[in-house]
């Protein structure tokens, strides 16, 4: 299942930067998910943010003199160190990264991190010609040698005036590193290609046949399986989706392109996962020119497109091919055809009709068919939830 920060104990680091009242919506998002975070704030941190808003979020001291003797954080911040499981820095200024890189303890932050043991996140937030000097870069070098992930600034337009790397980024960008950093990495060394999303089939250069398909399930089976170390290859339809951290999407618009893409790719890889609402039909002929009303016949000639899971099925060795079924009605007799008739591993079966579940929806309700003839009943869970859980038991026929 999805790795949860249930109960896990994690540090935010806070620097000084602008950008440390990003770091007020990222302590929210792991307080949503009952994390227990302690903060360690530089004092030049409380310059932009007061200590006071990160106590009140966290229902705990933040950690910012350790020679004030009253504060009981201070005295507190190596049990901190043994007991954290991970250690966001964010913003991570020059400063404090020149400083980790150096060894130094001079202040509650760097003090602290020469006695940290876990995982360690560093997000770097400054000024670009800062971001991109040669010390930085060396420092940052340096970090990665000892163990730390960096995640890497975003670009744009900064507060200082300039435009280049050294944004920090979306706290759900730097929250989502964060559970990739903590996953166990059981599909390490594998790779995996999914397909996502519609296609769309042109009728003439304006209008075209598709489904409902949002790629909302494929996209979460992507970003899970990247979160559990595979390499992965997304095919995706055209969707409104932001591409899954750490996956290569290659983007396709229809059938014939999808066929293409996926028979080209396949050989290269030890898991498929088919989750794309391919069409089954298209135009015999596509008009070159938009067809006017005047004009227009009230038939449409079609044609099949190609099954691509059914050629993955034939072509397939020694590799675990996973389908989906969308239906409505007569589930399982469709599904364990299509499971046999295709040569699959696995076919994720669901009924399309709730609103809490199908397509657009960000929950889902399934069963899973496997090819020994067993079936699994999922009730109701996110689609996030459900990619792992599909991952675990493809874990499991892989092992």
């Amino acid at each position: 299942m999805r790795y949860h920060l249930h109960g896990k104990h994690l540090v935010l680091g806070v620097c000084g930067g602008i950008a440390a009242y990003k770091s007020v919506e990222l302590l929210r998002h792991l307080v949503k998910e009952e994390a227990v975070v302690r903060v360690v704030m530089t004092d030049n941190a409380a310059h932009f943010v007061g200590p006071i808003t990160f106590e009140a979020l966290s229902h705990t001291p933040v950690c910012r003199n350790l020679f004030a003797i009253s504060d009981e954080a201070a005295v507190q911040h190596i049990h901190w160190a043994q007991e954290a499981e991970a250690v966001v820095i964010a913003p991570a200024t020059a400063n404090i990264i020149g400083k980790l890189a150096g060894g130094i303890a001079d202040d509650a932050l760097s003090t602290f991190m020469l006695a940290v043991t876990c995982p360690v996140l560093i997000c770097p937030a400054m000024n670009t010609h800062m971001y991109e000097s040669k010390a930085v870069q060396r420092n940052l070098t340096l970090l990665k040698s000892y163990g730390y992930t960096i995640l890497d600034p975003g670009a744009g337009e900064l507060a200082c005036g300039t435009t280049g790397p050294g944004r920090l980024p979306d706290p759900a960008i730097i929250f989502d590193a964060l559970v990739d950093l903590l996953t166990p990495k059981d599909l390490e060394g594998r790779k995996v290609l999914i397909t996502a999303g519609p296609t769309r089939e042109a009728i003439d250069p304006v209008r075209f046949i598709t489904n409902p398909s949002s790629g909302k399930m494929g996209y979460a089976v992507a970003r899970a399986a990247a979160m559990r170390g595979a390499q992965v290859t997304l095919i995706s339809g055209p969707t409104a989706l932001a591409p899954p951290l750490n996956v290569c999407v290659l983007p396709v618009t229809s059938a014939a392109e999808m066929a293409a893409a996926v028979l080209g790719q396949m050989d290269g890889h030890d898991i498929i996962i088919k989750t794309a609402a391919v069409a089954d039909f298209r135009p015999a002929a596509v008009s070159d020119l938009k067809i006017k009303k005047e004009q227009a016949q009230l038939s449409i000639a079609l044609e099949r497109t190609q099954d691509i899971l059914k050629a993955v099925g034939e072509r397939k060795k020694n590799q675990i091919l996973v389908g989906f079924a969308a239906e409505t009605h007569d589930l399982d007799a469709f599904a364990t055809g299509k499971l046999k008739a295709k040569n699959l591993d696995i076919i994720v079966g669901n009924l399309i009709g709730p609103s809490d579940a199908g397509f657009c929806a960000d929950t889902n309700r399934a069963t899973l068919y496997f090819s020994n003839d067993t079936r699994e009943q999922v009730d109701l869970m996110t689609k996030a939830d459900l990619a792992h859980l599909l991952l675990d038991r493809i874990v499991g026929l892989a092992n």
